[in-house]
């Protein structure tokens, strides 16, 4: 599990072709000495696991359907990438909870000053778009945000100039593809919800009678 609060800014050293996978390289400023192989490390918002680590870089493997479904395929040797390490049950929960696990990308439609901040406004399917509520949380690119406004076909959010230093939304731009996690907590509710309808379980009409809705 994650938090959303990027620790560090990295950069992509090379990509390797092993199979039918791809190893990253990734240079950091994340301590090497508290990085171990096997560890789990969001980049750009997407799980994965550490197989090597030393002199400021680490690599990990990524799959053909990582790939495909996140904008980890559209890196190239240079490109930022937006980095954090996994929870520790002691840290301060300072965003809200990541898993790593990207349910869709969404397409920047535009970018704007607003105030001392940048609002992005991204176009996002039906399908991913249905869990995204004004003024819930949402993971772009592994940074935990807040939703300023939900639209038919898409959702904004606005940006300080802090978030904005240090994360890869400094170089995203009109047509820029993003990672989008949307709240866990609201699939799972879904879910709960779709069973109890069929089971006589869990509906809305028992969370509402427990004061839950």
């Amino acid at each position: 599990m994650f938090t959303g609060l990027i620790e560090d800014l990295g950069e992509v050293r090379a990509l390797r072709q092993q199979g039918g996978s791809t190893r990253i390289c990734l240079a950091t400023h994340l301590p090497m000495e508290e990085i171990a192989l096997g560890d789990s490390i969001a980049v750009n918002g997407v799980c994965l696991t550490v197989v090597e680590w030393g002199g400021g870089t680490f690599s990990a493997d990524v799959s053909p359907e990582t790939l495909q479904r996140s904008n980890l395929g559209l890196l190239r040797a240079g490109s930022a990438v937006n980095l954090e390490r996994a929870l520790r049950l002691s840290d301060r929960l300072g965003g809200h909870l990541v898993s790593g696990h990207i349910d869709a990308c969404a397409v920047v439609r535009q970018r704007a000053t607003d105030g001392n901040a940048i609002r992005f406004s991204f176009d996002l399917d039906a399908a991913a778009l249905r869990y995204v509520v004004e003024k819930g949380s949402v993971a772009i690119d592994g940074i935990s945000l807040t939703v300023n406004q939900v639209t038919n076909d898409g959702f904004s959010v606005a940006v300080i100039p802090h978030s904005l230093a240090k994360t890869t939304l400094q170089h995203y731009g009109v047509g820029s593809r993003v990672n989008v996690e949307t709240d866990l907590i609201g699939r799972y509710v879904e879910k709960l919800i779709g069973r109890g309808t069929q089971t006589g379980g869990l509906t809305l009409e028992t969370l509402a009678r427990n004061g839950f809705v």
